[in-house]
């Protein structure tokens, strides 16, 4: 293969640079494929001629200190070969736009993008231009007054609905929901650090802290729908969603597609949203409708969905059937199968600190303050969550009275003011335990999985304690201050004698010296 990212060479097009036809009026950027073999095989033949980038190596090296961190050259490429590399630009624009200006970029394209950590924490609803984005292709342009979702498969009578039909309440009562979407790679990076897997830059993007967040949903719930269109027909026991986006896999190409079981759906937990946090919903967050799977991996919320079937197995899509899996410890690269891992739906029991950042110093009177996030998926909410200064032997109860609204779909957010004596490095550490007394698995090595999905162990962070309630700690304080110098960082010597000759020489008297007497 040819050099990955950030030596990857410029594309060059072999012949005539294809164009394949939108498939409906005002909906930009949208290729049906499912639809026609022939032209997911044209695609695939176009694919085989190229010598597209090498996946980037960012597991065995540092990541590059760079936003974005990866730019996904070879995804680029992908979409530049088949005649849609015009989405790449404009999928960029909309980050642009409707995102916070300090996104952490993890992917420039498809895009994947986290929050500040503290900002993330400040409010339990997610600001929208705060909310992390975890994209698959480019971003369709679909005008909502051209849209329409088709209800097809094992139903007993398929429909078309447009926008206006959906959002008419005499047709279905509007539904209104706190929700909690996290990525299964929140907190991947952990993994990477430790025990690294693959290496996948687009399904196994380098996340930090920050790939959960919490919005308002409003919309119609997937079970109204389908009882409009007369309920299933025997035998469907699964909703496949479908998106506009296209998604290139292994030389092939697809548009993006998961299913629910109808259990899910039938509870009212499948939510169509057309609008995110009273507002309707940003390009990038799948304009004009989204699904929202309450409790479940985020992967399962399709964006710009516009079609539903009814079927009678999880799909056979490569985003369920060949991704988004759980293996044991001892599978990898070696001996891994799509049949040996089992498909992630409800998200586990987690939580992770924002506030101190590893590797912190902090000047306290005797107390650290902490911050952070604590989810359970699943239709579970976290009812207790506990800190540590010492690495997880010793745990303190974070205050009900500190902990945010409980939901029975989203996060609370959480803060501690940490009882901490200790001096030097020390190991913060956060684990919540939900209503059903699911807890954490204590260390990363304990979950972690070939395929880095799911970083659910207890978070730990490393930070330096500064006490100055100690009377020689806070001595060194006043004396930096006088002097003009500082503190920081931690690892630069001082440029001060630390100790008088008179001083020493005093110590060393009342201890008798440094030799022993005989």
């Amino acid at each position: 293969m040819a050099p990955a990212e950030p030596n990857a060479l410029p594309f060059r097009p072999k012949g005539e640079i294809p164009h394949f036809e939108e498939e409906r009026e005002g909906w930009k950027g949208y290729i049906e494929w499912e639809k026609y073999p022939e032209k997911k095989k044209q695609v695939e033949k176009i694919l085989a001629e190229y010598d597209f980038p090498d996946p980037p190596e960012f597991q065995l090296v540092p990541l590059p200190d760079t936003n974005p961190i990866l730019t996904g050259e070879r995804f680029k490429q992908y979409h530049q070969a088949t005649g849609l590399g015009h989405l790449v630009d404009i999928s960029w624009e909309y980050v642009l736009k409707e995102k916070s200006p300090d996104m952490i970029h993890v992917l420039q394209f498809p895009y994947n993008g986290e929050p500040p950590r503290d900002r993330l924490v400040e409010t339990e609803i997610t600001n929208n231009k705060d909310h992390f984005v975890r994209n698959h292709g480019g971003i369709p342009d679909i005008d909502p007054d051209k849209f329409f979702l088709e209800i097809t498969g094992l139903v007993n009578n398929p429909k078309k609905l447009t926008l206006a039909d959906l959002q008419n309440e005499s047709l279905f009562p509007r539904q209104t929901n706190v929700v909690s979407l996290q990525c299964s790679g929140t907190r991947r990076i952990e993994q990477i650090h430790e025990y690294p897997g693959d290496g996948d830059e687009l399904i196994n993007a380098p996340w930090g802290e920050g790939a959960i967040g919490t919005a308002r949903w409003t919309g119609v719930s997937l079970k109204k729908v389908i009882k409009h269109c007369g309920g299933l027909k025997d035998g469907a026991q699964h909703i496949e969603l479908l998106g506009a986006d296209t998604y290139f896999k292994k030389g092939k190409v697809y548009n993006y597609s998961v299913s629910v079981p109808w259990r899910k759906v039938k509870v009212n937990e499948v939510l169509l949203a057309w609008e995110m946090n009273g507002e309707p919903l940003p390009k990038i967050h799948g304009f004009p409708l989204r699904a929202v799977a309450f409790g479940y991996i985020g992967a399962r919320s399709t964006k710009w969905l516009y079609e539903i079937r009814g079927i009678r197995d999880p799909t056979e899509a490569p985003v369920q059937r060949k991704e988004y899996l759980y293996y044991t410890p001892q599978v990898g690269k070696q001996n891994n199968l799509f049949s040996n891992g089992f498909s992630i739906q409800d998200m586990p029991v987690s939580s992770a600190i924002m506030a101190p950042r590893e590797k912190d110093v902090i000047v306290h009177e005797g107390k650290i303050k902490m911050r952070g996030w604590a989810y359970s998926g699943g239709g579970h909410w976290p009812i207790r969550v506990e800190v540590s200064g010492d690495g997880g032997s010793i745990w303190y109860e974070v205050p009900w009275d500190k902990l945010t609204t409980k939901y029975y779909y989203a996060w609370r957010l959480w803060e501690m003011e940490l009882p901490v004596d200790a001096e030097g490095w020390l190991e913060l550490c956060v684990r919540t335990w939900d209503n059903a007394l699911n807890t954490q698995p204590t260390f990363v090595r304990s979950a972690w999985n070939w395929d880095l999905h799911v970083t659910s162990s207890c978070h730990r962070i490393k930070v330096y304690s500064v006490n100055k309630t100690r009377p020689a700690t806070a001595a060194r304080l006043k004396l930096i201050e006088e002097k003009g110098a500082s503190l920081l960082p931690i690892t630069k010597p001082l440029e001060i004698d630390v100790e008088s000759d008179e001083h020493f020489e005093a110590v060393m008297k009342e201890m008798g010296g440094r030799e022993p007497l005989e």
